[in-house]
């Protein structure tokens, strides 16, 4: 879904009743996401360690008697339809096929086990989370519709329970089983090779924390951020991007090229997770130059990922924005997925005075910087960007001030 202003859950209601005729009897909102450090090493099986942010994305919906499923994007004015019965892969309208997917894993992997049948669904979207700015509004999108298809059977996760009536059945689902589900909808129906982090943190995201998630074991551990003086700020560059998926795509191919050579040497290894910074060292000029770049920034980021962690858990901040701008170094030069107007916005941030760490977050060509700024330094850098990053570029800025949210939640409508 598009940037637009937050929609209150009064009007989100008012537009689902204008369009079905009743009101709706649940509503769904998830999370868009900013990763603080941790970029493109979730598919090979490493660290990760993102924030869920105040960007949300918004399902209202009620089940209905027949298995059809009846969506209206209002920020795109769009509409889908399809059937349960046979749900098949049309990319009309595209953001549809999410919901497409996720519908039907949901059927395959998890009602199917308890004896339930995936109920129809009839529902209004819309949301705040930019689109096609590495925010991860796919990933909302993912874990809105399934809390929602799941509301529509009279179903929820007891996780994310917050005011269930007697009439709702509570299910134990893993959250890191219901964002693999919403991974695999992404990989399979939206052809993107996601990693597990987006996902995940939508779904457990917590106030004041961040997610350090390994997303090998799926082991994962909320860690108090502390930045009681200190703002994360995004800064959206406004470009599209154009390159993201298919560049994405690509890069995950070099890492399990990377991968397949070091095992001649390192036979026990089965992702760059297992290589060390030591070890890469060693066997780096046996694979070809463009392969030998993207795995060292993988091999490095998984470092730096930890220490990041161990620097905020110390509380020294500063050792995590020197890491964070290491980090958006090695996605320039050696992953090679930045683009010339993530650069200009990270070198002005980096040169003003409050601000403690600033990179590219996301997938990168195009999309979103994630700075951590002193909140006395704010006005400045709001100014100093808006006015210099116009300049060099000609292109204005968005800039967004983050508050770090919960994750997902279905909330029940009173009449149901």
């Amino acid at each position: 879904m598009k940037q637009g202003k937050p929609i209150s859950s009064n009007r989100l209601a008012q537009e689902f009743n204008k369009r079905f005729g009743h009101p709706p009897e649940f509503s769904v909102s998830a999370p868009g996401r900013v990763n603080l450090i941790g970029e493109h090493t979730d598919y090979n099986e490493g660290f990760v360690f993102p924030v869920a942010i105040d960007k949300y994305l918004h399902i209202a919906g009620s089940k209905r008697s027949d298995r059809e499923v009846h969506l209206h994007a209002l920020d795109m004015n769009e509409a889908c339809v399809f059937s349960l019965e046979a749900i098949e892969d049309t990319k009309t309208p595209l953001w549809g096929n999410y919901l497409r997917g996720v519908a039907y894993l949901l059927q395959e992997q998890v009602l199917r086990k308890i004896d339930h049948t995936l109920n129809g669904m009839s529902a209004v979207i819309t949301g705040n989370v930019p689109i096609s700015a590495g925010l991860s509004s796919s990933a909302a999108l993912e874990v809105a519709s399934a809390l929602a298809f799941l509301g529509a059977c009279g179903l929820e996760i007891a996780n994310t329970a917050i005011n269930s009536n007697s009439e709702i059945e509570l299910i134990e689902l893993p959250p890191m089983e219901l964002a693999a589900l919403c991974q695999r909808a992404e990989n399979e129906f939206a052809g993107v090779n996601c990693g597990i982090m987006d996902q995940s943190i939508s779904l457990l995201g917590k106030a004041d924390h961040a997610l350090f998630l390994d997303c090998r074991s799926l082991e994962y551990k909320q860690v108090p951020l502390n930045l009681s003086d200190i703002l994360i700020v995004i800064c959206n560059t406004n470009v599209k991007r154009e390159l993201a998926s298919s560049e994405y795509n690509k890069r995950r191919a070099e890492c399990e090229k990377g991968v397949e050579i070091l095992q001649r040497w390192l036979p026990s290894i089965t992702s760059l997770r297992d290589v060390t910074l030591e070890n890469f060292k060693k066997y780096e000029a046996e694979l070809p130059q463009i392969t030998q770049k993207r795995c060292r920034y993988v091999v490095e980021e998984n470092a730096r990922v930890q220490n990041a962690v161990s620097a905020l858990v110390a509380k020294d901040i500063d050792t995590f924005g020197a890491l964070m701008n290491a980090s958006h170094e090695g996605l320039r030069d050696a992953y090679e997925v930045s683009c010339d107007e993530l650069n200009v916005l990270t070198e002005i941030a980096q040169s003003i005075d409050g601000v403690i760490g600033a990179r590219m977050t996301g997938a990168g060509f195009g999309g979103c910087t994630v700075n951590l700024v002193y909140s006395n330094a704010v006005e400045e850098f709001q100014n100093r960007v808006m006015k210099e990053y116009t300049q060099l570029t000609s292109i204005e800025p968005h800039i967004y001030i983050c508050d770090v949210g919960d994750g997902a939640r279905i909330n029940w409508s009173s009449h149901s």
